[in-house]
């Protein structure tokens, strides 16, 4: 985990209040600031959903924000006016491995980081969450926990949308297809014994289907929304956000930029063509981010991605993640699968 330094603004009678040994965290009894340092916490805490309540601010104007685990954005940044404090709560799923399935274990336990221009953190309460609602993401490099800058997922950004009592279970891994994520333990199979009922499972894998014939592409995408099913989720599907690769007259290439692969299989078409015959709801993520990307251009849109960094146009920026995250926040409340007050707008 990236640690970020910041000034840590500790009143001593909250830390006393706040008192409590990591094995508390087993017994639904509080932690608190005694385990964070300049910067950052650390929770001696097992696997599970834990729900965090951090109080923000200081004598100073302060602005604050949240990450944890592989990088993951829990709270955007937070002004604070001098003499002040605001109260923020989100919901964190922590797991081994933390990130990609296919990575590293991490670091055991919960491990969040101080950000923003001015961080300032006067207190903070981990608690085991219950009655938590999950959301659940199987996809690829687009959408996983990326471990290292400048690269960064829509999925690892989602978190900082949600409220408390809403998590997100970040299930995506690099390079993986349809068929690739389906043959791997580590993956589909562990997984779908996850799943719980209730919980809203997004699919978005195509990016690497590029020798997937149409009719496995589909079989596979199926396979996914019955496993869904069976454990008592609610699949979503989600097409692919777009490639950032232009025609002469402005608009994205089709079929490079709009996942048509090389045997002609129009990815996006065969999703909605799936989440219509099948029921599910449908997050049309190419549709939204062709647009978004069209109107910005050739030059107002290589912030979304890392075309100036790393001359790719396939992966976002934390900046296009947040974006794009932000896309699927507004989809999923327009579906209605989410409720308004879980999220965070604006």
């Amino acid at each position: 985990m990236r640690r970020v330094t910041a000034a840590l603004l500790v009143p001593a009678a909250l830390g006393a209040a706040l008192t409590a040994t990591p094995a508390q965290a087993r017994t639904g009894r509080p932690l608190g600031i005694e385990h964070c340092t300049a910067g950052a916490c650390h929770f001696d805490v097992p696997p599970g959903t834990y729900d965090v309540t951090v109080r923000l601010g200081g004598a100073t104007a302060s602005s604050t924000r949240v990450t944890g685990e592989t990088r993951r954005s829990l709270l955007p940044e937070t002004a604070v006016p001098a003499g002040e404090h605001v109260t923020r709560s989100f919901t964190v799923d922590v797991r081994t491995p933390e990130g990609e399935p296919t990575g590293p274990d991490g670091t055991p336990g919960l491990d969040l980081a101080l950000g923003g221009s001015a961080p300032a953190l006067a207190g903070i309460r981990v608690t085991p969450a219950s009655h938590t609602r999950r959301i659940v993401l199987i996809g690829d490099s687009t959408v996983c926990d990326q471990p290292a800058d400048p690269y960064s997922g829509w999925g690892q950004q989602l978190p900082q949308y949600l409220r408390k009592g809403l998590s997100v279970a970040n299930h995506a891994d690099s390079g993986e297809s349809t068929v690739t994520y389906l043959r791997d333990p580590r993956l589909w199979a562990t997984v779908q014994s996850r799943i719980r009922p209730g919980d809203l499972a997004l699919v978005q894998l195509a990016h690497n289907d590029k020798t997937t014939d149409g009719a496995t592409y589909r079989a596979n995408l199926e396979t996914l929304v019955a496993g869904i099913r069976e454990k008592g989720g609610e699949p979503v599907l989600v097409t692919p956000v777009v490639r950032r690769w232009f025609n002469a007259d402005g608009t994205l290439n089709n079929p490079t930029a709009l996942l048509v692969n090389g045997l002609g299989v129009d990815h996006p078409a065969v999703i909605r063509a799936l989440a219509a015959a099948e029921d599910v709801p449908l997050v049309d993520l190419t549709a939204k981010t062709k647009a978004l990307v069209e109107s910005l251009g050739p030059e107002g849109s290589k912030a979304l991605y890392l075309s100036d960094e790393k001359r790719d146009n396939t992966h976002t920026s934390a900046h296009g993640a947040t974006v794009y995250a932000g896309l699927v926040r507004d989809e999923l409340l327009a579906l209605r699968l989410v409720p308004e007050g879980a999220v965070r707008v604006g």
